[in-house]
């Protein structure tokens, strides 16, 4: 299954206007865990100095840029000239995923109908993307969870924990848990992130200042119970859920 999934083609279109190009190299190794990246495309008017942040990383990272001129002040050209380009390659590429790196809610209707066509999509912004892009991308990742400066780890009762994070993640937990397991009382941990992404595109244990969705879980050990198949190859981790946290 994970080489099935390694050799899905992957577009990567980027807003200029819209994108932080400090932030590229590690965008690409995100969409690199989903599939081949056979197409890197940014989008933006070059002839303006907001754009020179990009045309170092240009050439280290083989992106292929497309100008787009402003032609009235106020409108964003760079996005209709993206959904434009994207709708060809829906049609003329042999694709099966795309990625669209804006936090801009008018590419909420590309990524809806990119999916209508059974392809993934995968969405990069800040924290500030309107919901409803959000919820149009299969996955969406939070710019802030690539920093490479990285979040210290959430320390349970400290005020700095609550300034990273004020939300609690183990009612999705518990809801991806049951999500994936159903009837059974066990699920893989993989079901489980597949789960999790389909009830909140933009989860990511990241951002609770965990790097793996099994160390997150492990924040709560009165809750879920983790062992490991090594009869499997590779190993499989299984979950259960301590009978008292079911909602059923």
């Amino acid at each position: 299954m994970d080489e099935q999934i390694g050799q899905q083609k992957f577009a990567v279109l980027i807003d200029g206007d819209n994108a932080q190009a400090s932030l590229l190299p590690e965008i690409l190794t995100e969409v690199s865990k989903a599939g081949l990246i056979t197409l890197k495309r940014i989008y933006g008017d070059w002839t303006t100095s907001s754009m020179n942040q990009w045309k170092d990383t240009l050439h280290q990272n083989a992106i292929q840029p497309v100008q787009q001129f402003r032609n009235t002040i106020g409108k964003n050209a760079t996005d209709s000239a993206m959904i434009i380009d994207a709708m060809d390659l829906l049609h003329t590429n042999d694709l099966q995923g795309f990625c669209i790196v804006s936090s801009d809610s008018d590419y909420t209707r590309l990524a809806t109908r990119i999916r209508e066509n059974g392809l993934f999509v995968i969405g990069v912004g800040e924290k500030k993307t309107p919901d409803a892009f959000v919820n149009a991308c299969n996955q969406f990742i939070y710019s802030e969870n690539l920093s490479k400066v990285k979040v210290p780890r959430k320390k349970q009762g400290t005020r700095k924990a609550e300034e990273q994070d004020s939300s609690d993640p183990l009612p999705l937990l518990i809801q991806g848990f049951e999500m994936a397991a159903k009837e059974d009382e066990w699920a893989f941990l993989s079901t489980i992130g597949n789960s999790l992404r389909q009830l909140d595109p933009a989860f990511d244990p990241r951002t609770y200042g965990h790097e793996k969705l099994q160390s997150l879980l492990k924040q709560y050990p009165d809750v879920f119970i983790l062992t490991q198949d090594r009869s499997k190859k590779p190993p499989v981790v299984n979950v259960s859920l301590n009978p008292k946290y079911s909602s059923t």
